[in-house]
C-alpha cells in the first residue's frame, strides 16, 4: 500500500505544478465584470497590477473600456488616461476613481496640465466620455468603466495608468522615485488591432514575477511540505517501507525548502521593488515560515539516534515546528491567492489537492491504528503476561507450562 500511495501523492504534486504553470493571471482569463459586459480585446499592462479591456466600434469611433487594478485597497486611487499630445502625465486625459470615506465610489474625468498630483481635479476631457462608473470588489480589485468617443480614424494612442494613496477623499502623490513602477506606467494602445508597446525599461513585467513567486510557494510550502509530513507519519508503519520512508520524507521536505527559498527570494525582491503597496499579513507569515523552515533543516543535522536520551525532546520539537509550518503554509497560500486574484479554478484546484491529502491521511490514520493494534495483540498472544508481570517482551524469556 505504501508505494501506490506515494505514487499518488507525487502525481498530485506534479499535476499541481503543471497546472500552476498557467496559474499566471492574464487579461484574457478574466470575464467576471460587474457591468456584465464582455470585451473583445485586452492588454496586460506591465506594471502596477493593471489590465485594460476594450471593445472598439469602428463605425462611430467609440470604445468601451474597463480598466482593472488588482491588489489594491479602499485607501488608494487608480487612474487610466489617454494622452493625445505626449507620452507621459502632462497632457493626459484621465479617468480617476477611488472609494470615498462614506464607502461610495467616486469616478470622474481629469485633464492633467502639469506634473503635479494636485492637478487631479475634476474637469472635462478633450474627447467625450459617457457611462463613467467605478467599482471595488473582493476588497482588492478596483475597476473603471467608460465609453470614449475618439477622433475618427485615430486608433493608436499613448496611454498612462497610475495608482496612489488617499488622504481622506483627496488623491495624493504616488511613488516618484526614479525607476519605480509608477514612473514606468506608460505605453501605447491600438484599439483597432489590439497590439501594444511598452517602454524600453520594462523587460520582465512585475506580474510575471508575482506569478513566479506564487507558483514556487504554492508548490513548495503548500503541497510538498504537507506531502512530506504524510509520508513520514504513515509510510513508516509498513515494515517494507523502512528506511525508504525516511529518505522520501527528507527528499520531499528538502526539495520543498529549496523551492521555498527561491519563492521567498522572489517575494523579497517584489517587496523591495514596490514600497507603495505592502501585504503585511502575507509578508510576515512568509518570514516566519522561512525562519522555521531553516530551523527544521538545521535540526535534521542535529538529529539524535533512536536510543539517545534527548531523542524524545527532539521529536517533540521536530513535530511541533513541522506541523506549525504546514498550517501557516496553507494559510499563506490562500493569502497569496487572494492577492494574486487568479481565476477561481486555481483556488479550487488547490483546495482539491488539500482535500485529497486530507482524505488519504484520514484513511491511513485508521489503517495505521489497525496495524498497530493488530501487532500489539499478536505480541500479547506470543508473550502472554503473568502474575509477576514478567514476560518475554521485558527480556526474561517466555515461560513454559512447567515453569521453566
Amino acid at each position: 500500500m505504501g508505494k501506490p500511495f506515494t505514487t499518488l501523492l507525487l502525481f498530485s504534486c506534479v499535476l499541481f505544478s503543471l497546472c500552476a504553470s498557467s496559474f499566471a493571471q492574464t487579461c484574457r482569463s478574466y470575464t467576471s465584470f460587474s457591468n456584465n459586459k464582455l470585451y473583445s480585446s485586452c492588454q496586460d499592462l506591465p506594471v502596477l497590477n493593471s489590465y485594460l479591456h476594450w471593445t472598439y466600434d469602428q463605425s462611430n469611433s467609440k470604445v468601451d473600456i474597463a480598466f482593472r487594478v488588482t491588489g489594491t485597497s479602499n485607501s488608494r486611487w487608480i487612474s487610466w488616461a489617454l494622452n493625445p499630445t505626449g507620452q507621459g502625465m502632462v497632457g493626459a486625459q484621465a479617468l480617476v476613481a477611488f472609494q470615498n470615506t462614506s464607502g461610495g465610489m467616486r469616478a470622474y474625468t481629469s485633464p492633467v496640465s502639469t506634473y503635479s498630483i494636485s492637478t487631479l481635479t475634476e474637469g472635462p476631457l478633450s474627447f467625450n466620455v459617457s457611462n463613467l462608473s467605478a467599482t471595488f470588489v473582493n476588497n482588492n480589485e478596483m475597476f473603471i468603466f467608460a465609453t470614449l468617443t475618439l477622433e475618427s480614424g485615430k486608433t493608436t494612442m499613448n496611454q498612462v495608468w497610475q495608482q496612489g494613496p488617499l488622504n481622506g477623499n483627496d488623491p495624493i502623490s504616488h511613488d516618484v522615485a526614479s525607476g519605480s513602477n509608477n514612473m514606468r506606467s506608460t505605453g501605447t494602445v491600438n484599439f483597432l488591432d489590439a497590439t501594444a508597446t511598452t517602454p524600453s525599461g520594462v523587460v520582465i513585467p512585475r506580474l510575471r514575477k508575482k506569478n513566479t513567486h506564487g507558483v514556487l510557494n504554492a508548490v513548495s510550502w503548500g503541497v510538498l511540505m504537507p506531502m512530506g509530513a504524510v509520508i513520514a507519519r504513515y509510510l513508516k508503519v509498513f515494515k517494507s517501507a523502512d528506511p525508504a520512508w525516511f529518505y522520501l520524507h527528507v527528499a520531499c521536505q528538502t526539495s520543498a525548502y529549496i523551492v521555498g527559498v527561491a519563492g521567498f527570494a522572489t517575494g523579497i525582491k517584489l517587496g523591495s521593488d514596490s514600497t507603495a503597496i505592502t501585504y503585511d499579513t502575507h509578508r510576515n507569515i512568509g518570514i516566519v515560515l522561512f525562519c522555521m523552515g531553516t530551523l527544521q533543516v538545521f535540526a535534521l543535522l542535529l538529529r539524535p539516534k533512536k536510543d539517545h536520551k534527548y531523542r524524545l525532546y527532539w521529536n517533540i520539537y521536530h513535530h511541533s515546528i513541522g506541523y506549525t509550518v504546514i498550517i501557516l503554509s496553507i494559510v499563506n497560500v490562500f493569502e497569496g491567492l487572494d492577492i494574486l486574484s487568479p481565476d477561481g479554478k486555481w483556488k479550487k484546484i488547490y483546495i482539491g489537492i488539500l482535500i485529497f491529502l486530507g482524505v488519504c491521511a484520514a484513511i491511513l490514520e485508521a489503517f495505521t491504528w489497525f496495524i498497530v493494534i493488530k501487532r500489539k495483540n499478536r505480541s500479547s498472544e506470543k508473550y502472554p503476561s503473568h502474575g509477576n508481570g514478567l514476560n518475554g517482551a521485558n527480556g526474561y524469556g517466555a515461560r513454559t507450562e512447567n515453569g521453566v
